[in-house]
């Protein structure tokens, strides 16, 4: 019995976590240099490689515009893409 109770807590916790984080997309047009290190599979040079090519390129149009970034391929795109979102400042 305490056994089922013990793992009753432990998928509540598992999927409130999953869903909050779920909704928390970072925006790579307006993301600090912080904010996209929290990103899964970008450091602190990829981000800083997404802020410069966003500063001397202007704002992404699309999720795959990050390819044009310098250290970006198609596998590390694929590993963090469900993680952004490229929605345009008003």
């Amino acid at each position: 019995m305490l056994n089922k109770w013990i793992l009753s807590i432990i998928v509540t916790l598992f999927l409130s976590t999953g869903l909050a984080f779920a909704g928390d997309k970072v925006n790579i047009n307006t993301a600090s240099l912080e904010q996209l290190q929290t990103i899964n599979g970008v450091g602190v040079s990829t981000a800083e490689a997404i802020i410069t090519y966003r500063e001397e390129s202007g704002l992404f149009k699309n999720v795959d515009d990050l390819l044009n970034v310098k250290g970006i391929g198609e596998k590390k795109l694929e590993k963090f893409s469900e993680q952004i979102s490229v929605a345009v400042p008003e």
